[in-house]
């Protein structure tokens, strides 16, 4: 055993196994080239002053109402904001679409469009698109 030491040969046995543990999303996730073909659309509001509750809850219903609505929408997340650090932008939500051409025409979908005519003098918004 020329300059491999009892030592040496467990740490190393330890990391082989610890791998080996871990499952395969993980393991591979630094190396991995498949690509992912989501696109995440985010989106952050701050309020304005004239805004009652009963809007924000009407906005809250009616994104959740585009899931199973608006086809190649996989996931509708939204609610308050919870983080300390919003920096003023109280209410959000994250949605995933199986791609660009969703997200696209979710754009221009008319339920969508029926939402932007009476929300958007009410808020203050902030959007990400995301492909990941």
């Amino acid at each position: 055993m020329s300059g491999i030491t009892r030592r040496s040969l467990m740490r190393n046995s330890a990391l082989t196994a610890t791998s080996s543990l871990l499952p395969a999303s993980l393991a591979g996730a630094a190396t991995s080239t498949t690509p992912s073909h989501n696109v995440f659309h985010v989106f952050a509001f701050q309020w304005n002053p004239e805004a009652t509750d009963a809007q924000k809850e009407k906005a809250t219903h009616d994104i959740r109402a585009f899931q199973g609505s608006i086809p190649g929408l996989l996931e509708t997340h939204v609610g308050p904001n919870i983080s300390p650090r919003g920096k003023g932008y109280t209410f959000g939500g994250i949605m995933r679409f199986t791609d660009q051409a969703a997200l696209d025409a979710y754009v221009k979908h008319p339920s969508h469009q029926a939402l932007l005519v009476w929300l958007v003098p009410l808020i203050n918004a902030i959007e990400l698109d995301l492909n990941a």
